[in-house]
């Protein structure tokens, strides 16, 4: 594709994430663009999709500066501020890709040159901006986050707007972390261990893994650093019974089959048919077999309730905001609104409730959320140990102590993990035990 093809391309991509934004992800809707258009080659759909995740990354900043000069806040515009600001285009090299030739977007109108030309003289922040626009996250969240974060509200929200990068769980089913790291340097991929997960390996950049063999053959899964750790410090062990309850592509399945040695008895539960299907494929090249896979529905109801206490570690990673995961789904941020919030809340607390309907006496009960908010974490945990007082927080350090093994990196009896401060994703972990 020329360079003006793969722009025009761009905008149309973009075109289609805005039409389908509050149904589909932005992710869902780059594959089947992609998949619809197969004469578009790898190098063309990496150059593309590069420019819309960036665009997607500095949407409120943008769109601040096309409202400053009177646009429309589209994407045909953005793309036109994103060659400015990321590309440093002239006024006559953006005029050369917007020719109106075949493949190439139309002609630049006199307002859109005018456009170009504005934004060379300025950069992409800019001091006048307020806060939820410099640090790209929705207005109504920032008495929320000013709240959670104090003075360091802004290098919190900064770091979560960076891209994140690729980190992978080494499966000890079948290598420890150093061999992993030696087949992957065979393969040209230096990859550095990392600060909290003792079975992580980050990755310098994004990296094409489907022909890597670590990765081809189970060595190695793509999972973020935060939510290794936070499935580490379920304490899974070899012949204990436990249960991921929302279990979803089965990502901490499969950790918690490793940490169990394949031995044991290792329940995935999820609502979604589809998703507990796809998690079938990685469990088989992961050589993982300790595992049964479940639909939460109303055939399994009854089975569901012989099961109440009889499992030693139970996971409840609820669904949530995902306002922690926003390095790598910038465009959920858009999609997030106040009454989503009070809604997912609300499942939050059932799912707690069901899930510690299953902990033994003496089991625990881990509370996991990819959010930052004080309301999908703390304000939940203390809800349901007043509706519960049988179960009990354990401090987070002597847990971390227990699983992990090397300083905690906190003192609270709660573990936070965010951009900033660990260099993760952002999570939330809990751990309860049932007394008795």
């Amino acid at each position: 594709m020329t360079p003006a093809a793969r722009i025009a391309a761009a905008i149309e991509l973009a075109e289609a994430i805005d039409s389908h934004a509050e149904k589909l992800p932005a992710d869902h809707v780059a594959s089947a663009f992609f998949h619809a258009r197969r004469y578009i080659g790898g190098s063309d759909r990496r150059a593309i999709s590069l420019r819309i995740w960036r665009m997607l990354r500095c949407r409120a900043r943008v769109d601040w500066w096309l409202r400053a000069n009177s646009m429309a806040r589209d994407p045909r515009r953005r793309a036109i501020a994103d060659l400015v600001f990321a590309d440093r285009l002239t006024l006559p090299e953006v005029q050369d890709l917007f020719s109106g030739q075949t493949h190439a977007p139309g002609r630049l109108a006199r307002d859109e040159s005018d456009l170009v030309q504005e934004l060379r003289a300025q950069t992409l922040t800019h001091k006048h901006m307020p806060l939820w626009v410099r640090c790209e996250f929705p207005d109504w969240l920032e008495p929320r986050l000013r709240k959670l974060f104090g003075d360091q509200v802004e290098e919190e929200m900064a770091a979560l707007a960076e891209p994140a990068p690729v980190d992978l769980r080494v499966n000890t089913l079948k290598a420890e972390p150093e061999r992993a790291r030696e087949l992957l340097a065979q393969g040209g991929i230096e990859a550095k261990p990392t600060a909290l997960s003792p079975i992580c390996l980050r990755l310098p950049a994004r990296t094409p893994l489907a022909n890597q063999e670590p990765f081809r053959e189970g060595l190695v899964e793509v999972q973020d650093e935060g939510s290794q750790v936070a499935s580490l410090l379920v304490g899974a062990r070899a012949g204990e019974a436990v249960c991921d309850f929302c279990a979803g592509a089965g990502g901490k399945t499969l950790a918690l089959a490793a940490a169990m040695g394949n031995k044991g008895r290792l329940l995935a539960l999820d609502i979604d048919s589809r998703r507990s299907d796809r998690a079938a494929e990685r469990l088989r090249r992961a050589g993982v077999h300790n595992v049964t896979r479940r639909v939460l529905d109303a055939d399994n109801a009854r089975w569901l309730k012989r099961q109440e206490k009889g499992f030693d570690r139970v996971l409840a990673d609820v669904p949530c905001s995902g306002t922690g995961s926003w390095r790598r789904n910038p465009d959920a941020k858009w999609r997030l609104e106040s009454k989503d919030l009070d809604e997912l809340m609300a499942r939050q607390q059932e799912i707690l409730a069901r899930a510690s309907r299953l902990v033994r006496a003496g089991g625990r009960l881990v509370y996991v959320t990819c959010s930052l908010l004080r309301e999908e974490n703390e304000d939940q945990v203390n809800g349901f140990l007043e509706a519960h007082p049988e179960f009990a927080v354990m401090p987070m350090p002597e847990v971390w102590a227990e699983t992990i093994g090397h300083d905690c990196p906190t003192h609270e009896p709660v573990l936070r993990l965010t951009p900033f401060s660990t260099k993760t994703d952002g999570f939330f972990v809990a751990v309860m035990e049932r007394g008795g």
